[in-house]
Formats: structure tokens, C-alpha cells, sequence
């Protein structure tokens, strides 16, 4: 690793003019009704090692050093408070446990869990941590703010099935299972590779590697879990009473997550804006990639929280980071927000309009304004380039409108003929030498991205744009792009990818309630269209469980594979049976199913050899395919 360059040294420079760093109210805040914590927030993982600790983070207590933005560095302190707090009477949050907030609400008879977190033990510990201190109430209901496993990931660690059975709720928005396998089945294998660069899973904690992720500290590792909701809120608001508590449901579907709600509770006059309103511009879509956001629902729905429910609360709670106290700081800090989103809608729409295209409007947008300078604004995990390209792709889609840019080269063959016009790859690299010293970190780490697509064994290059990449994570205000830069450094510099966590298997609670047709639309992703051409199948393909048996028609033509319930009869090639116990070893794909075939495991009758052609044509999948090289 480089030091910082004198750029980057005078672009931390701007960012302590640009910004008060004397208002110190977010550091009250953060602390405001401390109760207790863990020493260090440690906590073991039951496989073994460390599920989740803040020790590594100690670094944090001292000055902003020249390796981090400074108003980064200022976050990564704030995310580094940890502990039970009390937001009001009755309204406890465990925050610092995971990259999540857990929500605690005391009802009649015992307690509501908000978010129960992202890992079992990271749930456990924190219940366990607010029991010690109010008491050993049972866990009368569960509620899911939205469809992202940092927000209910850690379920196990609260509750499970047996509490479900003995009346324990569990609430979430219209659309929440659906949405949780969308995204963790469907995309899951691409999501988690990118995720690496997003969330800097394997960078070590240090002033020149990991300090943040902009929503939290880190993700942590643990067991993880799926309870399937008991109740769903359909309407965009529904009243219920909970335990004694009064909880008015608000339903935002499309802001941060596609299935997502806010919650009020008028007695308590504690409003909980989940996700949707955190101290930092959020994503558009985030760098490990999800369906578009809309902006502009967005803001709409912040625009009525603010005006159905803010006039009647003392505080306002979110999922990730700090509360707000007062009616009046509540007011505006949810104006600010709702006008950010909206802001970056309307102007990425006028600038379309004048016929901009992403990248212009996003050097455009970025200037300062008064509204960027308030902190709860800045970009610790969203950033307003990559909002932009997110809403004008939610309109247009990825295409700029230029035909030149409609169908060009794949990487590596642009790359080539980059080489052959621009002199070789060791006179780009000399040039780029040049324009690294000059502080032309952008430049450079395109100029030479075209060298290692190129000739991906050009250490010159690699190394150089290493360096230009640290500087540019270093100089980043948004911890997700200062994680992805100081990523791409070190597989640039090493030529090996991360290491990640193994395989790409589903959690078995997801597989236990997992729909039939869902494993077989992540079975369909799996096949190599190419390779399966000239097969033609008809399979009834059965499932059975405790319900009885599930029977899907699949048809295989054109290399693409669809299915329907229901029995394609005496016109089957082939009838295939197991059971929902082995559907979890089968979701890992070819290997498992050939193998379960080779056992006689997996029931085939009628045409097995054909079963067996199909089985062959599925891909394997390796999580840790390459990014910054071909």
C-alpha cells in the first residue's frame, strides 16, 4: 500500500472546508439513553471464531489520518458506538451487534422485535443483552421491516417455529418472501461476488483497509434463518394493536427494498421509518446490484410520513444508526431527506430532458449545495454518481442513447484494439505514470483498465492502477466505493480473488418453505441454453412434504426451460420424485443432482438417460468469478 498522495491530502482539505466539523450534536445523539453493552460487542460464531467484534475497530478513536476522507472517517466513529439504548419508555434499541439496528417495543405481555438482525448469533446477543437489563419478557411478535436478510437474517436467534405455533406473530409488508428469494436465489450468486467490493468482507479493519460501511460497520458472519411471516400488511396503511401496542403500518413498496414498510405508533409517539430515512444518502441501487428504486415513490412516501405521522411524535427511530429527538429536528431531518430523493429525481429527469447523459449528470449534480452539506445528507453509502445512472436507467434502462455505445466490443477485444491505437501497453502505462503523479486518479485507472483487459499479466499496469485505485478509495467519501476501490486494489496487486464464503446454498429454512416453482426457476437460470439446444424433455417433476405432493410439468425446448403445475400425463419422457428434504443439497446444482442420480437418491422414471442429458447441461457456478481483469 501507497501513502496518500498530495491530491488526495488536498482533497480532504476541501471536504474540511466544505463541511462543520464542529457540530458535534450526531456524537450526542449516538449516545443518548446508553444502558449497557458487551466489552467490545464480541460475539463468538457457534460454527467456531468470531461472529462479530468492534476491537479491530479501536483505530477509530484517534484523528482523522490522510488514508480516509475525513467526513467518512467522522461516520465510521458514529458507527462505532455500540450498546442498549433507550429511545423512549418503552422503545429500546440494541444498535453496533451487526450492520442492522434491532428494534425492541415493550407491549403488555412481552416484547416486539423489530429486525431481529442478520445472523442468528447476532440476534441472540442482543436480546440477550436487553433482557439483562429489562427483564426477561417473552417474544410476543416479530415484524420485518422489508426484504433484506440484514433484517431478518438473525430470526432463529428470537424466535423459531415452535413460538410461531404458540401464537407469535410475525409481520411483514405485502410481497416479502417473494421478494427475499428474488433477490438471495435468483441473483444471488452475482449479488455476492459484487457484495465483496460493496461491503469489503475481507478487507482487515485499519486507517489504509476497512473503517465502515456507511449503514454500519461491517456484515459479520454467522447462521442465519428465514420464519415465514404469519400476517402480511396489504393495505398502504392498516392499523392493528399488538400486545397492547397501537402500530399503524405504512407500506412503501419500491423505495429501499421492493417489499417495505414504515411503522407509527401513536402511543408511544415513536415513529420508524425502517430503512428509508437513515443518516446518509442511501442507494438507488446498490453496488452488489437489485432492481432500480424509485426516487420518486421514494420521496412521496417520505413526503406523507412527514405529514400523516411526524405532527404526533417526540422520536423518530431507523434501522441503521441513530435517532432523532424533538418534533421540530424530526420535521426537518425528514424534509431533508424526502427533498434529497426528490431532488436527485427531478434533476436527473430535467437533465435527461436537455438530452445529458448519465455520466454528465452526474458531474453536474455533484457540486455542492446547502442541502448536501447537512451530514444526514452525505453519500456514506449511496453516492450521488451512482444514483443518477440508477435513476435514469429506472426510466430509459442502461443505454445512453448514443448508437455508438448501442453494441460496443466486449471488454477484452475493446481493450485490444485500445493498445494497438494508443502505442502498446507499456507506452500507455508511461503516460499514465505521468498522469498518476499529475493526481489524474480517475484517468488513469481507465486508461490502464484497458491494459489489463488487454494483457491481464502487465504487472506495470496492474500495479499502477492499484495505486490510482487506492488513492481514489482513500479520497472516497462513501464507504461502499472506498471498500470496492481498496478491493480492486488488492486483487489488481495480487492477481487472486477475495476470499468469500463457500458454495452458493440456500439457507434450509428458506429451502423448508421454499415454493416448488421457485426452485425450479432457479434450476431454469442454471441451464446452458447452448448446450441444451438440441433437447427437446417433458418431466413431471414431484415434490413431496408433509402437505402432500406438489407436481410440476417442466418443458425443455430451445435451450430454455419453462414450467407449470400440474402432470404432463402419458406424454412425460420421464417422472421425476423426491422429497423437500432433498431439496436443499439439490438447489447446489449439477454435481449434487448427478450424484443424487448416481445413488439412485433422486427417483427417475420412464427416461432417465434424458433426465440425465438435461442434468448435464446445468451450469456450476463459481462465486468468485473475476471483475477487475478478463
Amino acid at each position: 500500500m501507497r501513502p496518500a498522495h498530495p491530491d488526495t491530502l488536498a482533497a480532504h482539505a476541501r471536504v474540511r472546508a466544505e463541511l462543520d466539523f464542529s457540530d458535534r450534536g450526531d456524537f450526542e445523539d449516538v449516545r443518548r439513553g446508553f444502558i449497557a453493552t458487551l466489552p467490545d460487542a464480541h460475539i463468538d460464531a457457534d460454527s467456531g471464531g468470531v461472529s462479530w467484534s468492534m476491537k479491530p475497530y479501536g483505530f477509530l478513536a484517534g484523528e482523522s489520518p490522510d488514508t480516509v476522507n475525513p467526513s467518512l472517517w467522522r461516520m465510521s466513529q458514529l458507527n462505532a458506538v455500540h450498546g442498549l439504548f433507550e429511545v423512549k419508555e418503552g422503545v429500546y434499541q440494541v444498535r453496533g451487534f451487526s450492520l442492522a439496528n434491532v428494534t425492541f417495543i415493550e407491549g403488555d405481555t412481552g416484547v416486539i422485535v423489530v429486525d431481529p438482525l442478520q445472523f442468528t448469533e447476532h440476534a441472540r446477543a442482543a436480546i440477550a443483552l436487553y433482557r439483562a437489563h429489562r427483564g426477561d419478557r417473552p417474544v410476543v411478535a416479530v415484524v420485518y421491516t422489508h426484504s433484506h436478510r440484514d433484517h431478518y437474517g438473525g430470526v432463529r436467534g428470537v424466535i423459531g417455529p415452535d413460538d410461531v405455533r404458540r401464537g407469535v406473530k410475525v409481520i411483514a409488508p405485502n410481497g416479502f418472501t417473494e421478494e427475499s428469494f428474488s433477490e438471495s436465489i435468483l441473483a444471488g450468486v452475482p449479488m455476492r461476488r459484487r457484495a465483496l467490493f460493496q461491503f469489503g468482507w475481507s478487507l482487515e479493519p485499519g486507517a489504509m483497509a476497512h473503517v465502515d460501511s456507511g449503514l454500519g460497520k461491517a456484515v459479520g458472519r454467522g447462521g442465519d434463518g428465514f420464519v415465514a411471516p404469519t400476517l402480511l400488511i396489504r393495505e398502504p396503511t392498516e392499523r392493528h394493536v399488538v400486545d397492547g401496542v397501537e402500530i399503524v403500518f405504512h407500506l412503501t413498496p419500491g423505495t429501499e427494498a421492493p417489499a417495505d414498510m414504515n411503522m407509527h405508533y401513536p402511543g408511544l409517539r415513536v415513529l420508524n421509518l425502517a430503512e428509508n430515512a437513515c443518516h446518509t444518502m442511501h442507494n438507488l441501487c446498490p453496488l452488489r446490484g437489485a432492481k432500480t428504486r424509485d426516487a420518486l415513490a421514494w420521496a412521496r412516501y417520505l413526503d406523507q410520513a412527514l405529514d400523516a405521522f411526524v405532527p404526533g411524535v417526540d422520536a423518530l427511530i431507523v434501522q441503521h444508526h441513530w435517532p432523532v429527538w424533538g418534533s421540530e429536528r424530526i420535521a426537518q431531518y425528514v424534509a431533508g431527506q424526502r427533498d434529497m430523493y426528490r431532488y436527485l429525481h427531478d434533476q436527473t429527469l430535467r437533465l435527461m430532458s436537455h438530452g445529458r447523459t448519465p455520466r454528465e449528470i452526474a458531474e453536474e449534480l455533484m457540486l455542492p449545495s446547502e442541502l448536501s452539506r447537512q451530514w444526514f445528507a452525505r453519500g456514506y453509502y449511496g453516492a450521488v454518481a451512482h444514483n443518477v445512472h440508477a435513476v435514469y436507467a429506472h426510466y430509459l434502462g442502461p443505454y445512453d442513447g448514443n448508437p455508438a455505445n448501442l453494441n460496443p466490443l466486449p471488454p477484452a477485444a475493446s481493450a485490444v484494439k485500445y493498445m494497438e491505437y494508443m502505442g502498446g501497453a507499456d507506452a500507455v502505462v508511461a503516460r499514465a505514470r505521468q498522469d498518476y503523479e499529475a493526481g489524474q486518479f480517475r484517468w488513469v485507472v481507465e486508461a490502464l483498465n484497458h491494459v489489463v483487459f488487454a494483457e491481464p499479466g502487465h504487472q506495470a499496469a496492474r500495479q499502477l492502477s492499484a495505486d490510482a485505485m487506492e488513492q481514489m478509495g482513500y479520497q472516497a467519501e462513501s464507504a461502499t466505493w472506498r471498500n470496492s476501490y481498496l478491493l480492486a486494489a488488492r486483487e489488481l496487486r495480487s492477481r487472486s480473488a477475495a476470499s468469500a464464503p463457500k458454495g452458493v446454498s440456500i439457507s434450509p429454512d428458506i429451502v423448508s418453505i421454499l415454493p416448488f416453482g421457485s426452485f425450479l426457476e432457479y434450476l431454469g437460470i442454471r441451464v446452458n441454453g447452448p448446450k441444451a439446444q438440441g433437447l427437446k424433455a417433458r418431466f413431471d417433476w414431484q415434490l413431496s412434504d408433509a402437505s402432500g405432493v406438489d407436481t410440476h410439468r417442466l418443458t425443455l425446448s430451445n435451450g430454455a426451460l419453462n414450467h407449470l403445475p400440474g402432470s404432463h400425463g402419458a406424454e412425460a419422457d420421464a417422472v421425476v420424485r423426491m422429497s423437500r428434504e432433498q431439496l436443499g443439497q439439490l438447489s447446489a446444482g449439477r454435481s449434487a443432482l448427478l450424484a443424487a442420480l448416481d445413488q439412485q437418491e433422486l427417483d427417475v422414471r420412464g427416461n432417465a438417460a434424458l433426465f440425465r442429458s438435461f442434468v448435464e447441461c446445468l451450469d456450476e457456478f463459481d462465486p468468485m468469478f473475476n471483475i477487475v481483469e478478463p
